[in-house]
């Protein structure tokens, strides 16, 4: 099964540099983070104090190319981070990345190591396709608040992953709901990593080659593939 995926008209002209890769995965064991993915948090972090070179995360050209973005569809982007500069701050402060569960984990390395906004859904979960669009306003994205589920609803304008039942991810890649979150029961999922110039699309396939590699080894026999919609 190949999930339906599209990217709108009204985003590919709000940024026309957008590339994504999309790793798609079947029979995956998924449970609490493990030594082996703690390992690979830690690393993600060396490489990426190593790629920054003394900078701050949002200096790095293709972070600043996101802040573009999300000024243009009117979020700011020093309050609402996209989820690489995010990522990337905790990775560098004294707390460092939490740990989630291993699959969670896998797709944070990935992101922190290439700052490269990386989302990963439970197919179980999604309903339909998924598309990025640009919200009406009028769109229920379910979230948590105060312990209870709480609704609400993006910015008109707002650029938002969505599926059949509603929005799946805010602002791009800035919040994430917890409908079709990976969590430790999760077995199928989609992978989203996600590009605008200047990062080369060469970095972003390779990216998704890595994360491919790093499913297949902590679950062996999954079933997995690796596209580059245009």
């Amino acid at each position: 099964m190949t999930l339906p995926l599209t990217v709108s008209d009204e985003v590919r002209a709000l940024a026309p540099g957008f590339t994504h890769v999309v790793v798609e995965a079947y029979d995956l064991v998924n449970g609490p983070s493990t030594e082996g993915s703690s390992q690979l948090l830690d690393d993600a972090a060396r490489r990426l104090a190593v790629r920054l070179a003394g900078r701050a995360p949002h200096e790095d050209p293709h972070m600043a190319a996101w802040r573009a973005v999300y000024t243009a569809f009117g979020s700011k982007p020093s309050r609402t981070r996209n989820s690489a500069e995010a990522l990337a701050r905790r990775a560098l402060a004294d707390g460092g990345l939490p740990r989630i569960n291993v699959l969670v984990d896998l797709y944070n390395a990935i992101s922190v190591a290439h700052l490269i906004p990386v989302g990963g859904e439970d197919l179980d979960r999604v309903r339909g396709g998924m598309r990025l669009v640009r919200a009406t306003g009028d769109e229920d994205f379910v979230t948590v608040s105060g312990g209870e589920e709480a609704v609400e609803h993006p910015d008109a304008g707002e650029v938002v992953w969505c599926d059949e039942e509603g929005v799946t991810c805010r602002r791009w890649n800035w919040r994430q709901g917890p409908r079709t979150r990976l969590t430790e029961e999760s077995a199928s999922a989609v992978f989203l990593l996600e590009g605008l110039a200047p990062m080369p699309v060469a970095e972003i396939e390779a990216a998704g080659a890595e994360l491919a590699e790093l499913l297949e080894k902590f679950s062996p026999g999954a079933r997995i593939s690796v596209r580059a919609p245009r």
